[in-house]
């Protein structure tokens, strides 16, 4: 296997001008590791928040980022018995955390941050830190899942306990939130969904969403939130931006709501006065994807409530620059590259 040629993108140094198509040896599997030749992988924010040396300034080169990926297993280590060649499989992006608590240091053994990422040919995943894909899934929509719908649905599923009936506001239309658009449907929750496209919420209202708002022509999104639930707030919120929008979230909130901090599209930091939190008894959660035991119940989940993945574009092995361009134009869903 070492004698085969292995395609990856490699940053040199930061920015899009710093990534490059390099080839290099098929990596070899330790005993309790699987060779995985793959064959697509999906793109997150972070990615391009990575490449352009924001998120991880101290970064050692060279390095291959992103982070999700689905393949076949090609080979596997002596000591492996959950996954056999053949299988198709996904990648845990926190590798060490299979269940329960997370590490006490978290993102030490992350794909695409502290241990190589996924834009190679061939990659390794260790036995532990992998699922198997969803069978009703085409490679391309598999490719999406380990980030944007794991998160997505730890925030709904596995953090707190959806209760049908309740209401939740998802911001923008990316993959995350729309995951959560259509995991808040699946549950029987009322899914407010706001974007500065009328026609992206158009398009969300046919994936399930009970409402949209537009925040560009209606900037006090909160109080609209406020007035489509008779004054009351929502019960949920999933913060993507950051910054002062967090403010309008908290304002957006019923009592006892829960806050969940899961994006920095707008700001590293987030601003919002304390008062509010403690005489609605809002409940604060900073979320980092989630547990392997929790992927392996979402792609079940999945099978059963027949979720598909929204595509925005499906992007070839030679064109990564231009996939990672177009994240900047806010797709409607996961931008996918393929490797074949």
């Amino acid at each position: 296997m070492s004698t085969q040629i292995n395609r990856s993108w490699q940053m040199s140094g930061f920015g899009l001008s710093r990534l490059s198509q390099t080839q290099g040896k098929v990596p070899e599997p330790g005993p309790r590791d699987l060779l995985v030749r793959t064959r697509a992988v999906s793109l997150n924010y972070k990615d391009k928040m990575i490449v352009d040396g924001v998120l991880i300034p101290d970064l050692t080169f060279p390095f291959v980022p992103t982070s999700d990926a689905v393949g076949e297993v090609v080979a596997v280590g002596g000591a492996v018995t959950r996954f056999q060649v053949g299988q198709r499989v996904l990648g845990q992006v926190i590798a060490d955390w299979p269940d329960g608590d997370a590490p006490p240091v978290l993102h030490k053994h992350t794909l695409g941050s502290s241990l190589p990422g996924m834009l190679s040919e061939h990659v390794i995943f260790g036995e532990d830190a992998a699922v198997l894909a969803p069978p009703s899934l085409s490679d391309i929509e598999a490719a999406t899942l380990p980030i944007a719908a794991l998160t997505a649905w730890f925030a709904l599923a596995e953090a707190t306990r959806p209760v049908a009936g309740q209401t939740v506001l998802v911001q923008g239309t990316g993959g995350v939130s729309l995951f959560a658009l259509q995991f808040a449907t699946a549950f029987g929750l009322r899914a407010i969904v706001t974007s500065s496209s009328d026609e992206k919420l158009e398009r969300a209202k046919k994936l399930g969403a009970w409402q949209g708002i537009n925040y560009r022509t209606q900037p006090a999104w909160d109080e609209v939130a406020r007035e489509l639930t008779n004054g009351l707030g929502v019960n949920h919120v999933l913060e993507m931006v950051g910054g002062d929008n967090a403010r309008r979230s908290l304002n957006a909130l019923a009592a006892d709501g829960r806050l969940s901090i899961i994006g920095l599209l707008g700001s590293m930091e987030l601003s919002f006065p304390i008062l509010p939190f403690m005489r609605n008894r809002i409940v604060v959660q900073g979320l980092s994807i989630g547990h392997r035991r929790a992927f392996e119940r979402m792609n079940q989940a999945i099978e059963t409530l027949a979720i598909k993945p929204v595509i925005d574009t499906v992007f070839g092995f030679d064109e990564v620059p231009q996939a990672m361009q177009h994240l900047e134009s806010g797709p409607f869903g996961k931008i996918v590259i393929t490797t074949s």
